[in-house]
């Protein structure tokens, strides 16, 4: 594994290789749920989405259930949800572990010392800034918000 978009994720809708057919995007990959305190940034990652996309800019959504129970619906509900409340069009996982024995071999990557960034994820909605060739560049908070100044130009730097 060398990077990733290299990493096998499954789509919401049961697609497989969600990651493989980004490559080369720059790409916000986010740990989301739907009934979070901090859901309405699905708001804000969407117009980011909408705003950039044609310059080869993505946000992924990966939502879990490993915080307070905050998503425990199945795949279609949390996709259901993601439509019709915040009019999501950028790509979704299946429903998958972030920290702990069952940690997805993504969130394994994306905490590992050997990209800079290591540690547990700490809540909903932690990102990673990820470059056209697959490496973390940064990561950030759940707080921070998707129009926050140093992540926009995190990501205009990496465009």
């Amino acid at each position: 594994m060398s990077g990733f978009y290299d990493i096998a994720v499954q789509g919401v809708d049961g697609s497989a290789d969600l990651l493989g057919k980004l490559r080369g995007n720059v790409t916000l990959a986010v740990n989301v749920a739907s009934r979070c305190g901090l859901t309405p940034q699905y708001a804000g990652l969407e117009e980011l989405q909408r705003e950039l996309s044609a310059e080869g800019f993505t946000v992924i959504g990966f939502p879990c259930n490993q915080f307070g129970a905050q998503e425990p619906g199945s795949e279609a509900e949390i996709e259901r949800f993601c439509k019709s409340t915040y009019d999501v069009s950028f790509p979704l996982s299946a429903k998958l572990e972030v920290n702990g024995a069952g940690r997805h071999p993504l969130y394994a990557f994306l905490t590992s010392p050997a990209n800079g960034f290591a540690g547990d994820i700490s809540w909903n909605f932690e990102k990673f800034l990820i470059g056209r060739d697959g490496r973390v560049l940064k990561r950030y908070p759940p707080e921070t918000r998707p129009q926050d100044r140093g992540l926009m130009q995190d990501i205009a730097d990496a465009l």
